[in-house]
């Protein structure tokens, strides 16, 4: 009777997948200690690579609220960013059309600074990844420079989100605890003795360059199974792989059940798997992997 009640209890939970792409971003940070807040906008990529493309918007310091233009390039998580003054349009056009590949992407600093700006922000220039995320800050024809910093871990513009909206007010997006290819549809979710789960399938490419390695192919197919305490707090996730570049599976063969309650994929022998079967027990929010 027990099991029965807690099982009607979260079937008349509503969940639900929302997919969300973010072309702008709004960040906190400081300047010389002072607060600030910055708005930046995707504006295109140089080449071929989501993971570098230019941005254009404007930073205040909040005290104030005088919105100083900027313009500039995300860069695998570095930010550069310019502000060049009475000229700034003109120059933001001349800063772009400079930059049409990864070598000239390489170069952004140097083709700025011939540009001359009056002001430049750049935050994310080391590799190590860190919350919030530092930075510098120069003044045209002044030697000192001044830190600054991003009150996030992940300077982004151009976003895939997936939020999945949870019981008790709680929500997560893919892009923050698993990747940010997005891709994922919500097949269903169950409860057992250590909490509940959620099944999702998901499609997305293997790589946002598309210059690089799998970037031009059809891509990551599989599912993922969310965990979760009994509460809703998200604990990990597991993932399995039906088609993939990355992991060169290939040919994979599907069979649905009668009652499509169950799909089985055999997955046949690739560089990093032995051959296998998966099957998808839709009804219990489960996959299984056999051999």
């Amino acid at each position: 009777m027990l099991l029965s009640l807690s099982l009607a209890f979260l079937f008349c939970q509503k969940i639900e997948l929302k997919q969300v792409t973010d072309s702008s971003q709004i960040f906190k940070g400081e300047i010389a200690g002072i607060p600030v807040t910055i708005q930046l906008h995707y504006d295109g990529i140089p080449d071929c690579n989501l993971y570098q493309h230019f941005v254009d918007g404007w930073y205040y310091y909040d005290k104030y609220q005088k919105k100083i233009p900027l313009t500039g390039l995300y860069d695998y998580g570095k930010l550069s960013l310019y502000n060049f003054g009475s000229k700034h349009k003109q120059s933001s056009k001349q800063f772009k059309e400079k930059i049409n590949s990864p070598q000239d992407v390489e170069k952004v600093v140097e083709i700025a600074k011939n540009l001359a700006p009056k002001e430049t922000i750049l935050f994310g220039q080391n590799p190590t990844q860190e919350n919030p995320i530092p930075g510098s800050f120069y003044l045209e024809n002044k030697d000192k420079t001044q830190p600054a910093k991003l009150f996030t871990g992940n300077d982004m513009i151009y976003r895939y989100n997936n939020y999945l909206i949870l019981p008790n007010n709680k929500r997560i997006n893919t892009f923050d605890i698993i990747n940010l290819y997005g891709g994922n549809e919500l097949i269903s979710y169950a409860s057992g003795e250590k909490g509940n789960r959620v099944l999702l399938y998901f499609e997305h490419s293997s790589n946002l360059n598309a210059c690089g390695r799998c970037g031009a192919s059809e891509g990551e197919k599989g599912y993922r199974i969310l965990y979760f305490t009994k509460d809703w707090n998200y604990k990990r996730y597991e993932e399995f792989l039906t088609e993939s570049c990355m992991e060169n599976i290939y040919d994979t063969t599907q069979t649905k059940s009668k009652d499509g309650k169950t799909i089985q994929y055999k997955i046949r022998k690739s560089d990093s798997y032995p051959a296998h079967t998966l099957t998808v027990d839709i009804k219990n929010a489960s996959v299984t992997k056999s051999k």
